[in-house]
């Protein structure tokens, strides 16, 4: 690792506290309005940092839920080492701050009229309009799956009644069961995910379905992070030997195209191999979500092109996209770049509605992944603009947890997930 734990936590603590600076309260006649669409990881942490940069700002949020749950630390709800109310947060801090909370879907976003409509029948005004809708599943490249069999075969890759299905689903499951995960091409969010998931269950079958076995159906030959999960499924799930309580079978050959929900099979391959199992998992394949498509801020590959420096799309004038929906060069889909993203997009749009000059931006992410109860991993990196205007990793900043790390010091990776949680989760809602 070229950059230790602690140098990383203070070159993040800097870049979050520089992006706070040079901002005086401007005092102004005429309110400016932005309205934010979508109340997750990105849209919250936008608006409420739109508000700490100039209160006088008219943010509003416009989100279907009144809770939030968060899809970081949601496999470990899976499998039952922490409730859904632990992942689970609301908005009262953002309403306390002076945030208005719109609690309806947006429909339309009108970058000429400058007004998002919502299904409610409102049609908000904005100057700015900073859109961080996630992902859309699209159900369809599978053949026999849809939104409907997705109850019965759950995804789970949106926290809430999803990963209380597939939790249900697991402890059902009688000992000698298969749990079948397909995990989709790239790109996606949370490209660690099916593999925590998979090491998650695989701990829980250990524990009390010690007959059962994992299997990862993958359209891809190779994940993130896949030399330190192979080494931590190795080491506790005897990964490659006859026993082994996760088997991972890459792509091209796995790449699932058929699933019959009644039967519990899915097909996959150029060949058609069927495989039966007990519980199954899809993970579908991904673009940005929906709103995002109507409002015609997507390109041909299925998400949206912004401008690096101030996430303003490509496509729409006065409109900003942020998140898994982005296209955000070197940027992984994760929760943290998220965050990062709404804060360098956040101190874009007041510099632009004050006709301030933009900064040069930088951006941190860091991701953690558990393969047991007391072993982590994790990857951090620091990206900044290039010339081209792309995002790309600063050389040399970040870096993988060692393969050589200590027994002590995967433990110690835990805690500091377990702590990014409580700082992330406060940073954006509290």
């Amino acid at each position: 690792m070229k950059m230790n734990r602690r140098d990383f936590v203070k070159v993040t603590g800097t870049a979050a506290a520089v992006a706070m600076v040079g901002f005086p309260h401007i005092a102004r006649a005429n309110t400016k309005k932005v309205v934010v669409v979508g109340g997750g990881t990105g849209g919250a942490t936008a608006a409420k940092y739109l508000k700490r940069l100039d209160k006088d700002i008219d943010v509003t949020i416009v989100e279907p839920n009144k809770t939030y749950f968060t899809c970081y630390f949601s496999n470990e709800v899976i499998v039952g080492e922490r409730d859904m109310k632990s992942i689970e947060v609301g908005y009262d801090g953002l309403e306390k701050m002076g945030i208005k909370m719109v609690f309806d879907s947006a429909e339309a976003i009108d970058g000429a009229a400058k007004t998002v409509k919502t299904k409610g029948g409102q049609s908000l005004p904005f100057d700015r309009c900073i859109v961080s809708p996630g992902v859309e599943f699209l159900y369809d490249k599978i053949e026999g799956y849809s939104a409907e069999v997705a109850e019965k075969i759950p995804h789970a890759w949106k926290a809430g009644p999803q990963t209380s299905i597939l939790k249900k689903q697991l402890a059902d499951m009688k000992d000698g069961g298969v749990i079948a995960i397909v995990s989709p091409p790239n790109p996606y969010r949370c490209p660690p995910g099916p593999y925590e998931r998979a090491s998650l269950i695989a701990h829980y079958l250990q524990k009390h379905k010690p007959k059962s076995k994992v299997i990862i159906l993958d359209a891809k030959q190779k994940f993130s992070k896949q030399g330190l999960f192979i080494q931590g499924w190795e080491k506790f799930y005897g990964f490659g030997t006859d026993k082994a309580l996760i088997e991972w079978r890459p792509g091209p050959d796995a790449a699932v195209t058929k699933v019959d929900p009644k039967e519990m099979t899915l097909t996959y391959g150029e060949v058609g191999e069927e495989m039966k199992a007990d519980v199954i998992n899809i993970i579908p394949h991904q673009r940005a979500g929906r709103i995002a498509v109507d409002a015609g801020l997507i390109d041909d590959s299925g998400w949206c092109p912004v401008d690096g420096k101030t996430f303003e799309s490509k496509k729409v004038a006065g409109v900003h996209v942020i998140g898994d929906a982005c296209i955000a060069g070197a940027m992984p889909k994760s929760g943290y770049a998220a965050n990062s993203q709404a804060k360098v997009c956040a101190a874009a749009v007041v510099a632009l509605l004050n006709e301030g000059e933009v900064g040069v931006p930088s951006f941190v992410n860091t991701c953690y992944s558990l393969i047991a109860p007391e072993w982590a991993i994790s990857v951090a990196g620091i990206y900044k603009l290039g010339a081209d205007g792309k995002i790309a990793e600063v050389p040399g900043s970040g870096g993988l947890t060692p393969m050589d790390a200590s027994p002590d010091a995967h433990a110690r990776e835990v805690q500091y997930a377990y702590s990014w949680y409580t700082n992330i989760v406060h940073d954006i809602f509290q």
